[in-house]
């Protein structure tokens, strides 16, 4: 069986998004992958070679104003250099983000990291899930309860600190780094296979 890689690269401006970006962590690592986290407003060299090196990078970050962070702007600019020389072609991409409100325009944030993908020639894997919490019989519990299908979206109160981030949406988070892994490992077996 094949051990796919896996990098987390994220933003998070108040500890939200980072605990998301433990969860999807936690579960890549869970699905068999070797997993890296990597906070894009500190990356290192030796950290970007980490992602250069991986088989799937999962892109996160808040969303502010409607969009990622600048933070996760600045680094995606200086993900050029990799656009150039099609350093991340037909890695497998994936995203997640956080706001306050239930929407937030959180779509437009997973927007951004699609197209980012894209322009690097990166497979995006969505989130899988039907919609939760959409029903009489439904809860706030239940996984992807904010009903989102691109990436993994959560929401937390604003006075509340990264404790508040709610249960279902770290465990939808996590639901989101399985997927990648597994999906890693596929595309990664396929091409070994391929190429034998």
């Amino acid at each position: 069986m094949t051990t796919p890689v896996v990098s987390v690269a994220y933003h998070s401006g108040y500890g939200h998004t980072a605990v998301l970006a433990e969860a999807v962590l936690d579960g890549a690592a869970a699905a068999g992958a070797t997993v890296h986290l990597i906070k894009v407003d500190t990356i290192t060299e030796q950290q970007w070679d980490l992602l250069d090196a991986s088989d799937a990078i999962v892109f996160g970050s808040p969303t502010y104003m409607g969009t990622a962070s600048g933070a996760f702007h600045a680094f995606a600019e200086l993900t050029s250099k990799r656009f150039f020389t099609k350093a991340w072609q037909d890695k497998i991409a994936a995203g997640f983000t956080n706001s306050a409100s239930k929407s937030g325009d959180k779509l437009n944030t997973l927007q951004f990291f699609t197209v980012l993908a894209a322009q690097h020639g990166m497979h995006w894997v969505n989130l899988g899930l039907q919609p939760g919490w959409n029903a009489s019989t439904a809860s706030e519990n239940d996984l992807n309860r904010l009903g989102f299908f691109l990436g993994a979206a959560a929401q937390t109160n604003a006075d509340q600190g990264a404790e508040g981030v709610h249960k279902a949406d770290i465990e939808t988070a996590a639901h989101l780094g399985r997927r990648v892994a597994e999906t890693a490992r596929t595309y990664r077996a396929g091409r070994s296979a391929e190429a034998a």
